[in-house]
């Protein structure tokens, strides 16, 4: 059964789970994957400052770098203000992983774990942290920060998947997730956005040799007290690999100029 993601942002296809993968509808585009990164041509299709062109991560075992190329400048589009969390948007630069979510943290096995910077200035889910130095930590939403998160198969969801609900008491957490009911954790490590590449680097157990992929989307806030799923991924922009098939390998340091072309 043919389920492939087009590349292109006028598609904003749904996304289904298939064995664990994240598969979208469309149709495939040239992509070319190396031994541990990806890599993807240029669509002017897509605005410049969402269009992946290379995606690459490595792990000194302990801590692992995530990198995304882009065909323009990083983090120079994020979401207008509306003046409410409800129905709120919010700008992701997202790497998908096939690490399990108890390397930081989340219940084992409980769903995708996928590293986010993300953008949403109506409200600020890094209440320990002043990104934007002004001496109030609680208005930092705009400025591009990391969290991880367990994404989960929702069929209410534009692109297929949510960030997964939690229940407080039932399901594990890392000490800095933000007081939201979902599987969102703010581990505190700022990401680097320089020119058309952004980076990030985070403590995390067991990412060598797992696989990952990369994409840039459009999250929502639910508009609705009662509606669930809380937070939506509604639009995928660029997905690295085409498919979401997750060619990327996690390298070990010094590992990775040995396997790349």
């Amino acid at each position: 059964m043919t389920n492939l993601f087009k590349k292109n942002s006028a598609y904003l296809m749904p996304f289904v789970f298939v064995t664990g993968v994240i598969v979208g509808a469309g149709a495939l585009v040239s992509t070319q994957a190396m031994a541990h990164d990806i890599k993807s041509s240029v669509d002017k299709n897509i605005i410049p400052p969402f269009d992946i062109i290379k995606a690459s991560a490595n792990t000194d075992g302990r801590w692992a770098t995530f990198l995304m190329e882009l065909a323009g400048e990083a983090g120079t589009v994020t979401p207008e203000v509306t003046g409410a969390f409800r129905g709120s948007s919010v700008f992701a630069y997202v790497w998908p992983t096939k690490i399990d979510p108890s390397g930081v943290g989340f219940t084992p096995n409980s769903g995708v774990l996928a590293l986010a910077i993300t953008s949403h200035p109506d409200f600020d889910d890094t209440p320990l942290y002043d990104e934007n130095n002004d001496g109030d930590p609680a208005n930092d939403g705009k400025t591009w920060h990391a969290h991880w998160a367990v994404l989960a198969k929702d069929a209410a969801c534009g692109a297929g998947f949510k960030v997964r609900e939690i229940s407080p008491g039932q399901d594990l957490v890392p000490a800095t997730m933000p007081d939201l009911p979902i599987a969102l954790d703010a581990p505190g490590q700022s990401p680097i956005l320089f020119d058309n590449q952004l980076t990030v680097t985070l403590p995390v157990k067991g990412a060598e040799g797992a696989h990952f992929d990369a994409m840039t989307a459009v999250l929502n806030v639910s508009e609705e007290n009662s509606h669930n799923p809380l937070l939506c991924v509604n639009q995928a922009h660029d997905v690295a690999s085409g498919d979401l098939s997750f060619p990327g390998i996690i390298m070990q340091e010094g590992k990775a100029n040995l396997t790349s072309n």
